[in-house]
């Protein structure tokens, strides 16, 4: 019997394990429809957190006009980023940490890495928790070790089995959630809602201007904190330019419209809306239907974490943790499971604003990353061996992410630390991420040119895909 080369390994097959870890995926592994990407971010933007930071536009003190202004440039804006870095998943066939080797170098991707995906990953998974496991438990009166548990092993099965099961179920989730989101819509939007003016009174107001900015900013930074695994879910795509192109609109549209959805609704509730308990709020918000609610939030949890969890996973293994897939995919869920029990009692919301500091890092790791594929010729496919060439140990680009965010930290917000420049000009409003961003894109348009900062006497060939036995033994 003779085996054909040119068969598929994996294919499309839902109910088989990935065995693929941070390997290029080869053409005849490649599968699947552009839409697919709609669904993957559709289900994962169905957030009810995103409600609830719409109630922050009356704290502000903004009109909902300029509320709703705001969030439709910011999720614009995030939209497109995610659009284009999805793009690149298709045209490279790697993972977007293992892209980041291009600009930083193999080892100088290391800490970006590191803090943006497996900290950060680990960190919003165990917040995903918490807020599903606190639905689960409101809903069942059972407690919420056990409710936490359910959904952390739901997780982890899923993720284990990797991209093609994820990809199906959130088409799934899509559908089953939609119809719940829309009756939590219509249903708190006929137990109170409305439009307001600006007020200058307001207990957060910086102006008008900073107030605008800050606020979109937010929404901006919720897909901004996505954009280091918008290549982990197309790269099995085929590469060819139309599917290229469909694939950056559909995954746009995905985002854009639950982003605005959402948003713009917890600005039409902002002015009856008494608490920011995810739990509490939604009672408040659907009454006798909160039920059905309830469920949505659950489920919803489920969505976002897939991502969560098998991107942080991806990020575990561009590391090089000698660890397969499957006991990176583990070691998150254990690790998120802990930290839900710990922060579930009340240090939640802190926890999230210590997280959102992670934008400010994003952003410049984006920049440089687009920057490297639209003028640095990463875009060409007969480079994807110097992403697995260990002697490319530093780039540029490091210069440019680091330079980017330390650029940023006078312009910092946060209840954990405030910059100088933040102190000294609050109606400036929340310039962090537009500032680290600008200055790693000067930094690296001075700097791309120029030979690696760091080699070693190593080639591209010496270690072509160096982590695939691992990935398919282990997985």
């Amino acid at each position: 019997m003779t085996h054909d080369d040119t068969a598929p390994v994996y294919g499309s097959a839902v109910t088989k394990v990935e065995p693929f870890g941070v390997d290029h995926i080869p053409d005849n592994e490649r599968h699947g429809k552009p839409s697919s990407q709609f669904f993957v971010w559709f289900a994962a933007g169905l957030n009810f957190p995103i409600i609830l930071l719409g109630f922050s536009a009356v704290g502000l003190g903004l009109s909902f006009g300029a509320a709703v202004a705001a969030i439709v440039v910011g999720a614009g804006l995030g939209s497109l980023l995610m659009a284009v870095m999805s793009r690149m998943g298709v045209r490279l066939g790697v993972p977007q940490q293992i892209q980041a080797r291009g600009p930083l170098g193999f080892f100088g991707n290391f800490l970006p890495v590191a803090y943006i995906n497996v900290f950060a990953g680990v960190g919003w998974a165990a917040v995903t928790v918490i807020l599903g496991g606190k639905a689960i438990a409101e809903l069942t009166h059972l407690p919420f070790w056990v409710c936490g548990l359910a959904l952390t092993l739901v997780e982890l099965v899923v993720s284990i089995y990797g991209y093609n099961m994820i990809n199906f179920l959130q088409r799934v989730l899509t559908y089953v959630l939609t119809p719940l989101f829309v009756m939590i819509t219509v249903v708190a939007l006929v137990r109170g809602a409305g439009t307001f003016d600006a007020d200058p009174k307001a207990a957060d107001y910086v102006g008008s201007t900073g107030g605008w900015i800050t606020f979109g900013g937010w929404f901006l930074s919720f897909l901004v904190a996505w954009a280091p695994f918008a290549s982990d879910y197309s790269r099995y795509l085929p590469d060819s330019p139309s599917v290229v192109k469909r694939t950056a609109w559909y995954t746009g549209l995905g985002n854009f419209v639950t982003i605005c959805w959402l948003g713009i609704l917890g600005v039409l509730l902002g002015s009856n809306a008494t608490s920011t308990d995810s739990i509490t709020a939604l009672h408040q918000l659907t009454g006798p239907f909160a039920i059905p609610a309830l469920i949505a939030i659950g489920l919803s949890a489920l969505a976002q974490n897939f991502l969560n969890v098998y991107g942080g996973a991806i990020s575990v293994q561009t590391l090089k943790v000698p660890v397969t897939r499957t006991q990176a995919v583990t070691l998150i869920c254990a690790l998120a499971y802990v930290i839900s029990l710990w922060g579930h009692s009340g240090t939640e919301d802190k926890f999230s604003v210590f997280l959102n500091l992670t934008a400010y890092f994003i952003a410049p790791f984006a920049t440089v990353l687009l920057l490297d594929y639209h003028l640095g010729g990463r875009s060409d496919p007969s480079r994807i061996a110097e992403l697995y060439d260990r002697g490319r140990v530093l780039s540029w680009g490091f210069a440019a992410w680091v330079g980017g965010v330390l650029a940023s930290v006078p312009f910092w917000q946060s209840d954990l630390y405030t910059g100088a420049f933040a102190s000294a000009y609050p109606h400036a409003g929340d310039l962090s991420m537009f500032v680290a961003a600008g200055a790693s894109a000067v930094l690296y348009l001075l700097t791309y040119r120029l030979r690696p900062l760091w080699t070693r006497g190593a080639s591209a060939a010496d270690e072509p895909q160096p982590e695939k036995t691992a990935a398919v033994a282990g997985s």
